[in-house]
């Protein structure tokens, strides 16, 4: 009689096929969470060596953001040539530059009271000699002039995602004055080659449960440890004040729109996956696109703009990192700031919040910067690099979350210019 050997065992080749028939059933956000689980726990168990998966990682956020910076182009171009006229533009523009600037004031004053409450920088000695080159504060007008492009492909080269913006809505612009038939044809092309776009990002995204859990792995694996360590109050902080932030989102959402805030998690699951893994707004803009028009049915005309502006202007969870480590550094130095400093703070805040795009070495300098403007010492800049990661999974959720639910509620209020929508 021959035996069947281990591997070729009928009873374990039919758990195998149930289990990979159950698995090809699931949807894609149910996928990319099953292996996110099997990441995070591998990584917390094996630690460093579980930095080998990075570079898988690192090519799953190299195509998202290959597609982004094309699709970010024509979806914009579509969306701008498929209004009715420049009054729906500004109409459009004026609510969503108030929602963000409304959110991010908002995220500010969020860091800032609870890391008042939970005090994680009282009692700390701050003895680390740091010597880094710091950036001066940039002013408003920088910001507003750094928005515009010198060379355009210089911007398409670098993923300047605001200059990319800023030349789409003045070519959007041009090409609405054109006379109708050549407008209708030049807008057709742009939606077609923004649907060939999106269905690229569709491809990428079978990827998706494989680099993303890869990316947990390497995470834990490496900052896994630090959870537990000194740090650990002012993470809690951190992450309660984002959590604060999203139940403050999806209060707004309900009261200003149709959609159920539970339904909305749900329904675009796959992207805070996609926003905490990969940690990049710019990465997962494909992904918002392809939510919001499959997922949330939000008129093309409305995301396609809304969603590459939040992603230069609004950075809530930006701007609670920035408040909460000021106020964490201003603790552990036993500096009190009294209410009159609080309008200063939060004008600052909200500008560098705005601008960080624009400064090497991101949300880290961004912090620096924020830390000197106001005569506190700089040890803490290194104690919040060694846990930078950890923070910017929530921040970078908290970011895109904020331009998701502008969109929804924008998209909501426009409904009778733009289309009837069905939820």
């Amino acid at each position: 009689m021959v035996e069947l050997s281990p591997d070729k065992n009928p009873h374990n080749v039919g758990i195998v096929s149930i289990a990979y028939g159950y698995y090809r059933n699931l949807s894609l956000g149910s996928r990319i969470l099953l292996f996110m689980v099997l990441g995070s726990i591998g990584g917390i168990m094996v630690g460093e060596p579980a930095k080998a998966l990075q570079p898988l990682g690192d090519l799953f956020i190299k195509l998202l953001i290959m597609a982004a910076v094309p699709l970010i182009f024509f979806n914009l171009l579509a969306g701008m040539t498929g209004l009715a006229d420049l009054k729906a533009f500004r109409r459009l523009f004026l609510k969503i530059i108030v929602f963000y600037g409304t959110s991010t004031v908002l995220a500010m004053m969020t860091g800032l009271f609870v890391i008042s409450l939970i005090k994680p920088g009282i009692g700390m000695d701050l003895t680390q000699n740091i010597n880094s080159t710091m950036e001066e504060l940039p002013s408003i007008a920088n910001i507003l002039t750094g928005l515009f492009p010198e060379n355009i492909f210089a911007a398409f080269a670098s993923g300047n995602v605001s200059q990319i913006v800023m030349f789409s809505i003045f070519l959007g612009i041009a090409t609405v004055l054109l006379p109708e038939k050549k407008r209708k044809t030049l807008s057709e092309g742009f939606a077609l080659v923004a649907e060939l776009l999106r269905m690229l990002v569709d491809v990428i995204m079978r990827f998706g449960p494989l680099g993303i859990g890869a990316l947990a792995a390497a995470t834990l694996g490496q900052y896994g440890s630090q959870i537990f360590g000194p740090l650990s109050l002012f993470i809690l902080g951190i992450w309660l004040a984002m959590l604060l932030m999203t139940f403050t989102y999806l209060v707004l959402l309900r009261i200003f729109s149709e959609y159920a805030p539970l339904n909305f998690l749900q329904k675009t699951f796959a992207l805070w996956a996609t926003t905490a893994s990969t940690c990049s707004s710019l990465a997962s803009l494909s992904v918002a696109f392809e939510m919001a028009e499959e997922k949330l049915k939000v008129p093309q005309d409305i995301y396609s703009f809304t969603l590459p502006l939040g992603a230069q202007l609004n950075k809530d969870g930006t701007a609670i990192i920035l408040g909460g480590t000021l106020l964490f550094t201003a603790q552990a130095a036993g500096i009190e700031f009294t209410p009159a400093t609080l309008f200063p703070i939060l004008i600052m805040g909200a500008v560098l919040s705005m601008g960080s795009g624009g400064i090497p070495s991101g949300g880290v300098v961004v912090s620096l910067v924020f830390v000197q403007a106001f005569g506190l010492p700089l040890e803490i800049a290194a104690m919040v690099t060694g846990v930078y990661r950890l923070l910017d999974m929530a921040s970078t959720t908290v970011n895109v979350m904020g331009d998701m639910v502008g969109t929804c509620i924008v998209s909501h209020s426009e409904c009778n210019f733009f289309c009837k929508r069905t939820t």
